[in-house]
């Protein structure tokens, strides 16, 4: 899994994405599901974005909370 760097622009956060993930458009449009945020290039229509959001599914947030838990012992 490839990583990005996140960092301050101003009053804004922005992301730099590696080369290979580059848009060709000027706009995006931005989606969150759960803690999931979503790039998405403005030119796919309201149906082609329903069916990607379909195909990804909801997250399951319970799974996901419990591994980042670590177990500890505080004896």
């Amino acid at each position: 899994m490839q990583t990005a760097r996140i960092f301050t622009n101003g009053n804004s956060q922005a992301v730099r994405l590696p080369k290979e993930y580059r848009f060709q458009d000027d706009e995006v449009i931005i989606k969150k599901v759960g803690g999931v945020v979503m790039l998405i290039p403005k030119r796919y229509s309201a149906a082609d974005l329903a069916a990607l959001l379909d195909e990804i599914g909801q997250p399951d947030i319970e799974r996901d909370s419990l591994q980042d838990q670590q177990e500890r012992d505080f004896t």
